[in-house]
């Protein structure tokens, strides 16, 4: 198993009342409970001492979220243009992944999203069900079932997502082991200096090499559909579907990943609530959504800037300010989910209220396909292990440095095959 760093014993705080986020994450719910006590609008300290604010109300995110005063150009950062932005600190493929649908607005972002959107439709997305249903049968079929310790994110929770966007974009199943430990560094705050500008520019590199091969070679992918789209007059750049080909890599793997994850665990430590979803109770649906508001896959959105000043309550957000969005205090906010917003509660009647995927004109687009392969990952799971349990206590669950994503180290469980009565011979 995997041995993490060890990180500090407690969460730092700025003197100058900034709340700085913990590198480690080694307490995410008790430094969002934090953010949510500091306001609706809570000033913020990235891992590198970079200032922004922090939404962290459901209500207000949801308003900034379509304000448009509030954009995804980079040029609007005052620190950008002051150059007090490193080119090698840590979050900078975040802050500036290049130019892809996540980083622009308006008309361009339109274009660049309506060619995602064709290809990631409701119906378009159902068709996808049989695919995910084979890739995991055939994963669980490969995991052991002694009762041993196994690492089910490395065995199931990884894996599956990773077939399934490479298959969306058309992605060769051997360059999944480099992409990993690409990704692993680019979302992390602990990737050295020296690595940050060479991840940055592998990952740019093999992506082009994807769009080069589905120029040569066009399929039934994405990536290639917006070779396609490009030639046939949508002035798509090579560039654009590189960044668009890396955002839609990095967002429509990691988030799955983690939303599996949480939702083990928290029905690991709720057994009631396994045994509510088992007996038919509840839905699996209702599992996914629950899991998407009280364990959001996504801790924190990078990052919005300010093209003018914006009040929230008694606050300002100044013009050239950044602006996160943090989703792991937003998830639990009482105003929204009530007074038992900590609890994790698959009959919550407000868990649809909740807006892990975004809101607005930049909502996830892989949303639906996330909820998809969850809701086909889960129910098979424990239809072959319904005695699933976690191999340690969770407080020893380690979560990865990584301040965007709600993301463990690994995931140890012991497997057991119910048994089967043998039925009387006549």
């Amino acid at each position: 198993m995997t041995t993490p760093p060890a990180p500090p014993a407690t969460c730092p705080h700025h003197g100058s009342g900034r709340i700085a986020l913990d590198p480690f994450v080694s307490d995410l719910d008790g430094e969002s409970a934090r953010l949510r006590a500091a306001g609706p609008l809570a000033e913020v300290e990235l891992p590198g001492g970079v200032p922004v604010w922090a939404v962290t109300h459901h209500a207000e995110a949801r308003a900034l979220l379509t304000d448009k005063r509030l954009v995804k150009d980079i040029e609007v950062w005052g620190a950008w243009r002051r150059g007090e932005i490193p080119a090698d600190w840590p979050l900078i493929g975040l802050a500036n992944p290049g130019r892809s649908m996540l980083t622009v607005d308006g008309e361009d972002h339109r274009r660049m999203r309506a060619l995602v959107a064709q290809a990631l439709t409701v119906r378009r997305v159902e068709r996808m069900r049989e695919r995910i249903t084979e890739l995991t049968t055939g994963l669980l079929d490969e995991l052991p079932a002694d009762g041993g310790v196994v690492d089910l994110k490395a065995a199931f929770a990884y894996p599956l997502p990773m077939y399934v966007i490479s298959d969306l974009m058309g992605i060769d199943e051997a360059d999944h082991p480099r992409l990993k430990v690409l990704f692993d560094k680019f979302f992390s705050t602990q990737t050295p200096p020296h690595e940050v500008v060479a991840t940055l520019g592998e990952l740019a590199a093999m992506m082009g090499a994807v769009v080069a091969a589905r120029r040569a070679e066009p399929g039934d992918d994405l990536t290639s559909a917006l070779i396609q789209a490009s030639e046939d007059g949508d002035h798509l750049t090579d560039a654009e579907i590189v960044s668009t080909l890396q955002l839609m890599v990095a967002a429509g793997h990691e988030t799955t990943i983690s939303l599996i994850v949480n939702a083990v665990v928290n029905l690991c430590a709720h057994p009631d609530q396994l045994a509510l979803v088992l007996s038919g109770g509840a839905t699996w649906e209702q599992v996914v959504e629950e899991t998407l508001r009280h364990s959001t896959p996504t801790s924190h959105v990078l990052i919005r800037f300010a093209t003018e000043d914006v009040t929230v309550g008694e606050k300002t957000i100044r013009q050239g300010d950044a602006l996160i969005v943090s989703y792991a205090a937003i998830g639990r906010d009482e105003q929204a989910h009530g007074p038992t917003a900590d609890a994790f509660d698959i009959t919550r009647t407000s868990a649809n209220r909740h807006i892990a995927f975004g809101h607005g004109p930049h909502v996830c687009p892989g949303a639906a396909l996330s909820r998809l392969e969850a809701g086909v990952a889960l129910p098979a799971l424990y239809a072959r292990f319904p005695d699933l349990r976690l191999a340690v206590e969770p407080g020893e669950l380690r979560h990865k440095p990584v301040v965007t994503q709600n993301d463990l180290y690994e995931l140890p469980v012991r497997l057991t095959a119910p048994e089967v009565t043998p039925r009387p011979v006549p």
